[in-house]
């Protein structure tokens, strides 16, 4: 089963992803997307694996090629989150990459080794404000990704204000 759980920023998505898992009797992994560069990244990271301490996850950092995880048993992954994961593969060879189609492949092939994924995305680009080409590619991009990965989902989610709403499944 794969479950798509979007939302603008700070709106509960991962509090929600992470309620999937409450009851889940096996082996739980956690990929870690976030490459961590500063003081904000280093923060924010600190903050969930707080937040995920005491939950039973096995955190696994994979900041590209999130099909190339090695999962030691069957179980269920909570992939957090996909706005990281494309700009590490956008920019990892400095400059920008068209690597949409590439992310959900990859994504498809993952999910195949799971009994549940879960992947928390960013719903971004509907401010109606004009950015530089670098970050509307990016944009365009993620809702590409979302759309594609939306498609293949047996449930999309969108978190509002802290309230998952059912859009798919």
């Amino acid at each position: 089963m794969m479950i798509l759980v979007t939302g603008g920023s700070k709106c509960g998505k991962s509090s929600y992803a992470e309620s999937l898992f409450e009851d889940y009797p096996h082996t739980k992994y956690y990929i870690a997307t976030m490459q961590p560069f500063g003081a904000e990244a280093f923060a924010a990271i600190e903050r969930h694996q707080k937040l995920r301490a005491d939950k039973g996850f096995l955190t696994i950092e994979q900041y590209t090629d999130a099909d190339r995880v090695t999962l030691r048993k069957p179980g269920a992954v909570l992939l957090e989150c996909m706005g990281n994961l494309l700009a590490n593969e956008m920019f990892r060879d400095n400059g920008i990459t068209d690597c949409a189609d590439k992310i959900i492949n990859n994504i498809l092939r993952l999910n195949q080794r799971t009994e549940m994924l879960v992947i928390v995305t960013n719903q971004v680009g509907s401010d109606g404000i004009r950015y530089e080409a670098g970050t509307s590619f990016y944009m365009k991009s993620l809702g590409q990704i979302n759309a594609g990965l939306a498609e293949y989902a047996d449930r999309v989610v969108e978190c509002v204000y802290g309230i998952p709403v059912r859009i798919k499944g």
